[in-house]
């Protein structure tokens, strides 16, 4: 369960970690970073070579997310969807651990209860922010430096690409706390592992190492923790240089697959073509093919 004013107490993912977690060092995005207030101390943000890189930066919680970070999360993703200088993000954190789910300390005290208020949290909470992920225009690649528990798992594996420290974990904390799973837990995995691996991960709560996640599908590629910067900004730089209006209208179609049927989807998929041939990079991608040679994409 997220945090928000409206519920603080009794948090659902507090981010001391049931087990220890392990170091994997941070990673450090070029580019100028100003932070212009304290939230942007905590999320910083840089743009280089037409990759945003968003790094969450609360080492000594684990980067647990409070409603700040959450908010302006939300809004590095909108912005990079708006942006035609960003053409793929990139979102890791500094210190030992990716993300250890959302901090809900700290907030004023919960008072009475009103019916509705848990929904209402989780929906304008966590479920916001995996969706800014899951319909951000641009591709998406999670760089995992550490364990990744709670709404931390959820964030990374609603990117579009992962890559994973072999020192990182996965751990759907949310049994631990006696808590149903939120933030698109229970959307997300079935789709990625099918329903019965989704359901052992979230019935027991065991932490996943970074091997166990890439032979269950979960994770694209895991290499050692030196290597993770590197390689984050290799496939990000080689996504930002292809041709960036496919890339979101391939996207969108793959993430409505599997909730629709065969023939909604095929009719989605020659819409998505109509409208992507009206692109240059479409009409810079045929002519390079005609003259037999390498694509220029300019992301339009």
């Amino acid at each position: 369960m997220t945090s928000s004013p409206e519920d603080s107490a009794n948090p659902a993912e507090p981010f001391e970690p049931a087990e220890p977690f392990e170091p994997a060092g941070p990673l450090e995005p070029t580019g100028p970073i100003e932070p212009a207030d304290p939230v942007d101390s905590l999320v910083l943000h840089a743009t280089d070579n037409h990759v945003s890189w968003i790094t969450l930066n609360r080492p000594e919680t684990l980067n647990a997310i409070t409603p700040d970070q959450r908010e302006r999360l939300i809004r590095h993703f909108s912005h990079a969807s708006s942006d035609p200088d960003v053409r793929a993000v990139v979102i890791t954190a500094t210190g030992r651990g990716f993300c250890a789910g959302a901090d809900l300390r700290g907030g004023p005290s919960a008072g009475e209860r009103v019916a509705g208020d848990v929904a209402r949290t989780i929906r304008l909470g966590a479920q916001r922010l995996i969706g800014a992920v899951l319909d951000c225009e641009k591709p998406v690649i999670a760089a995992v430096n550490g364990t990744a528990a709670g709404l931390g798992a959820h964030l990374a594996l609603a990117c579009d690409l992962v890559l994973a420290a072999d020192s990182a974990k996965f751990i759907e904390v949310f049994v631990r706390r006696g808590l149903v799973p939120d933030g698109g837990g229970a959307y997300l995995l079935p789709r990625l592992i099918g329903p019965q691996r989704a359901k052992e991960l979230m019935f027991f709560g065991d932490a996943l190492t970074a091997a166990e996640a890439a032979r269950l599908g979960l994770v694209n590629r895991v290499v050692p923790a030196d290597d993770l910067e590197k390689t984050a900004r290799d496939w990000a730089e080689r996504l930002a240089t292809g041709p960036t209006r496919a890339l979101a209208l391939t996207k969108q179609l793959v993430n409505a697959s599997l909730d629709t049927d065969r023939s909604t989807a095929f009719a989605a998929e020659a819409a998505a073509q109509e409208i992507n041939m009206t692109t240059a990079d479409a009409q810079e991608g045929v002519a390079s093919f005609v003259e037999r040679r390498s694509p220029r994409y300019r992301g339009r």
